[in-house]
């Protein structure tokens, strides 16, 4: 499934429903609710050679490339981990690899979610995006110029 939106309208559509909500603790339903409707991934990758090092939760994250678009499905053991999974997978799951590279994740500070984060958490996060972006990185070279 081809996403047509670019990385920063999607960024741009979280923005504006975080401001929604008036507090965290909305806020914070409001990613668990996102991380219950993740498109869960295979049983068979949630294996260590999908584990995101640096999180202080399991997450698994697999990708795979269709027509040139990055396709990425991930699962979490932790409520809040997962939305934020969620999150990251709807910004990016359906964009080309050199958009995933190219993007300045902007929506984090935005909605303020890197603040609203223990420092293990937030660290967990960065290791997310460095991860997508590897993914990133591998498929941009099986790409035809």
């Amino acid at each position: 499934m081809n996403n047509p939106r670019s990385i920063n309208e999607i960024q741009d559509e979280i923005i504006d429903e975080f401001s929604m909500f008036d507090d965290w603790m909305q806020r914070y339903e409001y990613m668990i609710e996102l991380g219950k409707s993740l498109e869960l991934i295979d049983e068979k990758y949630k294996t260590d050679d999908y584990t995101i090092k640096g999180c202080q939760s399991k997450v698994w994250v697999f990708a795979e490339l269709e027509d040139q678009f990055i396709q990425f499905t991930a699962d979490s053991d932790a409520i809040i981990t997962k939305g934020i999974i969620a999150l990251l997978l709807r910004v990016f799951s359906g964009q080309k690899p050199q958009d995933i590279l190219d993007a300045e994740l902007y929506f984090i500070d935005q909605i303020g979610l890197k603040e609203h984060l223990s420092p293990t958490r937030a660290n967990g996060l960065l290791s997310m995006i460095k991860q997508i972006k590897l993914y990133a990185v591998a498929y941009q070279t099986q790409i035809e110029p």
